[in-house]
């Protein structure tokens, strides 16, 4: 998938990937995808819980060999 912004959160516990993904996404335009990676599986939970609370969706999630893979596209 195509973005426009990647930010590496491994080994970061909640709730820095959320809100680390929250400065990232301040800092695009509407319409630009933003990849974020972590390894904290709590993530998986609260990306979904954060897309639906400001309403940015959620594109994509997977796992891969231990990261989770999140595209997210700013409102």
């Amino acid at each position: 998938m195509n973005f426009d912004k990647e930010f590496d959160a491994s080994g970061l516990s909640c709730p820095l990937p959320i809100l680390k993904t929250k400065k990232f996404l301040s800092d695009m335009t509407s319409g630009q995808v933003l990849k974020v990676i972590t390894t904290d599986a709590g993530s998986v939970k609260d990306m979904q819980a954060f897309a639906e609370q400001t309403g940015n969706p959620l594109l994509s999630s997977s796992e891969e060999g231990g990261k989770y893979i999140f595209f997210m596209q700013k409102q």
